[in-house]
C-alpha cells in the first residue's frame, strides 16, 4: 500500500514537470508561424509534422480516456496539444497556396478522420476492457516507435556535413529532458506503452548533444542538391536561408509528435516542398 502511494505521488510529480516542458515544445514552432504571419506565406515550410502531431495528440488523448485510471496528466497535456496543433494547422492554410492548403485537408482528413476515427470504431466495436486498452496501448507504442527513427536523418547530416547548423543544442537538450521526464512518469505508474517508446527518446536525444559536442566548432554548411543529385556543401558565414528555415521548421514541428508517450525529437532533411 506505502509503494502504491509512492509510485503514485513520483507519478504526479514527473507528470506535471512532463505537462510543463511539453507545453513549452508545443510552442516552440511559434517562431515559425510569426515567420509566415510576417511573409503572409508560408513559402517552403510544410504542415505534415502539425497534422502527425495533431493525430498524435488525439491518439493518446483516446488511449487515455480509455485508461481512465491515473490519466489526468495525458489528458491534460493532449487536450492543450491538440488545441495548440489545430491553431497551427488552421493559420497554415490561412496563409497557403492553393496546392498546399488542398494538401494539407487531404493530410488532416488521411490522419483524423480516417486513420484515428478506423482506430476508434475497429477498437469499440470488436474489443473490450483491458483488451482494449492495450491495443490501442499498443498502436501508440508502435507508432511512437516509428517517429522516432526520424532523427537517424538528421544524425546522418550532422555527420556526413560535419555541422550541427540544423540541430540546435538546446532543442535537443530540452527534448531529451522531456523524454526521460515522461519515461520516469509511466516507469511509475508501470505504463509500459507510454515508458518505452521515450528510451528510444531520450537515446536519439543524447546522441545529437554527443554529436553536438563533437562538431560544434565545425564551419557552418548548407546542403544543396548538385545536377546528379549529390550533396553539395557550400559554405556561408551565417546560413539563415529558406532551406535552414524548412530544416528547422520540421525540427520543431515534428517533434511533438504525440507529447507524452511519443514525444520525438524528430527531424527531417532540407526540403522544398510545400506539403
Amino acid at each position: 500500500m506505502a509503494a502504491n502511494i509512492h509510485d503514485q505521488s513520483f507519478s504526479i510529480v514527473f507528470g506535471l514537470l512532463g505537462n510543463i516542458l511539453s507545453f513549452f515544445v508545443y510552442l516552440a514552432p511559434l517562431p515559425t508561424f510569426y515567420k509566415i504571419f510576417k511573409k503572409k506565406s508560408t513559402e517552403g515550410f510544410q504542415s505534415i509534422p502539425y497534422s502527425v502531431a495533431l493525430f498524435s495528440a488525439m491518439l493518446l488523448l483516446y488511449y487515455a480516456f480509455l485508461k481512465q485510471h491515473d490519466a489526468v496528466m495525458l489528458i491534460t497535456i493532449n487536450s492543450i496539444g491538440s488545441c495548440i496543433e489545430s491553431i497551427y494547422l488552421i493559420f497554415y492554410l490561412i496563409f497557403a497556396t492553393k496546392t498546399a492548403r488542398i494538401n494539407t485537408t487531404k493530410l488532416v482528413i488521411f490522419f483524423n478522420i480516417v486513420a484515428l476515427g478506423l482506430i476508434i470504431l475497429v477498437t469499440l466495436v470488436f474489443f473490450k476492457g483491458h483488451l482494449r486498452v492495450s491495443i490501442v496501448g499498443w498502436i501508440c507504442a508502435i507508432f511512437s516507435v516509428c517517429v522516432f527513427a526520424a532523427p537517424l536523418s538528421i544524425i546522418r547530416l550532422v555527420i556526413k556535413t560535419k555541422s550541427v547548423e540544423y540541430m540546435p543544442f538546446p532543442l535537443s537538450f530540452f527534448l531529451t529532458l522531456c523524454a526521460i521526464t515522461w519515461f520516469l512518469y509511466g516507469f511509475s505508474l508501470k505504463d509500459f506503452y507510454i515508458a518505452t517508446p521515450n528510451i528510444l527518446g531520450f537515446s536519439f536525444g543524447i546522441t545529437q548533444m554527443i554529436l553536438y559536442l563533437v562538431y560544434r566548432g565545425e564551419t557552418k554548411a548548407l546542403v544543396l542538391p548538385d545536377s546528379n543529385n549529390k550533396v553539395q556543401l557550400e559554405q556561408f558565414p551565417n546560413a539563415n536561408n529558406v532551406q535552414q528555415s524548412t530544416v528547422n521548421q520540421n525540427q520543431e514541428g515534428a517533434m511533438n509528435y504525440g507529447v507524452a508517450g511519443m514525444i520525438s525529437n524528430s527531424q527531417v532533411v532540407p526540403s522544398e516542398l510545400n506539403v
